[in-house]
């Protein structure tokens, strides 16, 4: 099999998985949508100076992108977990999701260092991430919501 068995779908998946639309990371990386859905379907493979600029358009890594062909190919347990022994690489800024890496990942929330299947790994990162967006926004409506403190009297 080819290493870039899938590429398409592989790019597909990463644009889906940030929501945004094919005009958006055509626009991003300097291409025309026609061109990213060429890729995007196989019927055309981009050069690497091309790759390069959808994956920047998309804030991911080469590793997400391996990550992704390996997801889309069907291939879970050849997906490189991140600081994993074997993995060569180290951990982004990002997340292949385009959220920012807050210095804890699924293993560290839970306290684990058993391994968990790819599946389950994605399904918490993604609830993890939805909690804490959903107490982002409590913080932030709480904070609008109150008062400010009145300033302390000074003493007579």
């Amino acid at each position: 099999m080819s290493t870039f068995q899938g590429l398409g779908r592989a790019l597909r998946w990463l644009r889906d998985r940030q929501g945004k639309r094919q005009y958006q990371v055509a626009d991003a990386a300097g291409i025309t949508k026609a061109m990213l859905s060429a890729y995007e379907t196989g019927k055309q493979k981009p050069s690497l100076d091309t790759l390069e600029k959808i994956l920047d358009a998309l804030d991911c890594s080469l590793n997400d992108l391996h990550n992704s062909l390996q997801i889309v190919n069907e291939r879970p347990e050849a997906i490189r977990r991140p600081g994993g022994r074997d993995s060569g690489w180290t951990r982004p800024a990002q997340d292949m999701f385009g959220g920012e890496r807050t210095g804890s990942d699924v293993y560290h929330v839970l306290g684990i260092n058993r391994p968990i299947p790819p599946i389950e790994e994605q399904a918490l990162s993604e609830m993890l991430q939805g909690f804490h967006k959903l107490v982002r926004y409590f913080h932030d409506t709480v904070s609008q919501a109150l008062p400010p403190e009145p300033e302390p009297e000074e003493p007579a």
